[in-house]
């Protein structure tokens, strides 16, 4: 058991840098509901953490339990947390922040089966057919939703900034 939670706080600090980032997009840049999302990923993953320390790609097993949590929790019709459009609590010190904030705005409306397509697809930078089988849906599916999502996020971005955006 010991050797087990060594292997996993080493699996933790090596990868939860990245799930976390992962976990923030996919929040619509909640800083809160990110860290409640990373919580509840790393706690199924550590239950099972006998089976996935076998699994190849330990790393894509967390984000796949990462993702499909997400859903599982947008999906709940019980729940009474309601994200909010706040900036995080930590100031940014960039010249797009504005561009930024915008984004995550307008990401946290897209439904989350599109929030997450466009997250693994663009900001995790996995190909179509890894975003498929994480989301266990067709390749074209994944195309799709993911072409309708940056639409409408380009509709809204042209709304909020029509200089820096072509057409």
């Amino acid at each position: 058991m010991k050797d087990d939670r060594q292997a996993f706080q080493e699996f933790t600090a090596a990868h939860g840098a990245r799930l976390f980032r992962t976990a923030y997009f996919l929040a619509g840049g909640d800083w809160h509901l990110a860290e409640d999302l990373m919580q509840d990923t790393l706690v199924k993953v550590f239950v099972a953490w006998r089976r996935v320390s076998k699994v190849e790609n330990q790393a894509a097993y967390a984000q796949t339990v990462l993702t499909r949590t997400f859903i599982s929790q947008r999906r709940r019709k019980r729940s009474s947390e309601q994200p909010i459009a706040e900036p995080p609590e930590r100031i940014i010190e960039d010249v797009d922040s504005t561009v930024r904030l915008t984004l995550l705005a307008e990401l946290a409306q897209l439904s989350a089966r599109d929030r997450a397509v466009v997250v693994l697809r663009y900001w995790e930078d996995l190909s179509v057919e890894d975003v498929a089988a994480v989301l266990h849906i067709s390749s074209a599916s994944v195309r799709t939703q993911s072409s309708r999502a940056l639409g409408r996020l380009r509709v809204a971005l042209s709304e909020v900034f029509p200089e820096r955006l072509p057409g």
